[in-house]
């Protein structure tokens, strides 16, 4: 039986992971929930078992298989490489590792890839879920066409920066309906009833690093086998679920009806009315990434084909991020004996 950290349990990826673990294989495992001290001693479920948060200590990480890091960047940071000097696999859901040497970006949806972890691996961060999103649609059209030319719109929602971020959003949208002064002290910016391509000079977040980051993952994901992303990141005054305009230019005229199908598949939910269009809020809970594909009509005399295209798609993007993280930990599993430490 395996053992299992999760560092920022309290966080709301943490208790998203904390469910996808319970849905998976290692639901069997045995638990420990980690944090800040400040979580230090809250009352926490895993499955039926009543369990509380501790802080993490010297032999927090002892006996320990996988540890999953979904706090902030800050708590990884510091210990990471604990965890790792303690035989632990270490999984970093929050994207702190990912320019660290040998730290591997890894989606185990989009099959083979040219590196895969072995045990000199000393950690492994799940995809960015924008990231994910952006691979799994364009992989899926490269098997109708090749793909010229994509470029996307990122409309980023609160639950991306964590809980401070959607209580900052919730109390500036209480504070205009009431005429009062809004609270900045994440955005620096008025964020409610706003789109923004930009924060404030002092908020704690960075639109930009959300870019680099996306790109960077994308990359990974990609191997050469897709196009450069042209990428840009937008904060919307939404408090959950990643939306995308997505524009596409393939090599050649292609059947709509042939892009349509190589889109549906596992992971990817192709919707065909208008009338049920992706949302942020119809994606909530769902495991796949939604979908409406919209020819440019006028890039071919055809019009059952199109060398052009629209595509509006949204994801549960905690949701996404901590199922990715499951399927690699249980793709790491070769790496170790079960239930010995190495």
């Amino acid at each position: 039986m395996y053992k299992i950290a999760i560092a920022g349990a309290s966080t709301l990826l943490g208790r998203e992971l904390k469910e996808a673990l319970e849905e998976s294989p290692l639901a069997v495992a045995n638990f420990v929930l980690l944090d800040e001290e400040t979580a230090h001693g809250q009352l926490d479920q895993v499955g039926d078992e009543v369990t509380f948060i501790h802080a993490i200590g010297e032999d927090s990480f002892d006996r320990v298989d996988f540890a999953f890091f979904c706090g902030t960047e800050g708590l990884t940071r510091k210990h990471w490489r604990q965890a790792l000097r303690s035989g632990s696999t270490v999984l970093d859901l929050s994207g702190a590792l990912d320019q660290e040497t040998g730290v591997l970006v890894r989606a185990p949806w989009l099959g083979s890839e040219a590196v895969a972890p072995d045990l000199f691996t000393p950690a492994v961060v799940p995809a960015h879920p924008a990231a994910l999103a952006l691979a799994l649609v364009l992989d899926r059209l490269q098997l109708a066409a090749p793909v010229r030319f994509a470029a996307a719109t990122l409309l980023q929602p609160a639950s991306e920066s964590g809980r401070a971020a959607m209580d900052e959003l919730h109390q500036q949208t209480v504070n205009l309906l009431s005429f009062q002064g809004l609270p900045r002290a994440i955005y620096d910016a008025q964020v409610a009833y706003n789109l923004l391509s930009g924060l404030g000079e002092s908020a704690i977040l960075s639109l930009s690093a959300v870019e680099a980051r996306v790109r960077r993952h994308y990359d990974a994901l990609s191997g050469g086998r897709w196009p450069a992303l042209a990428l840009q990141v937008i904060q919307a005054p939404v408090f959950h679920g990643q939306t995308f305009s997505i524009a596409v230019e393939l090599e050649r005229p292609t059947e709509i009806s042939a892009l349509e199908e190589a889109l549906s598949g596992d992971h990817v939910d192709l919707v065909l009315e208008d009338t049920d269009s992706p949302s942020n809020l119809a994606a909530t809970g769902q495991n796949d990434v939604l979908v409406r594909l919209r020819p440019e009509l006028g890039s071919s005399r055809n019009t059952n084909e199109t060398s052009r295209l629209w595509l509006w798609a949204a994801c549960d993007n905690l949701r996404l991020n901590a199922h990715n993280a499951v399927e690699c930990a249980l793709d790491l599993r070769r790496l170790r004996p079960q239930g010995t430490v190495q």
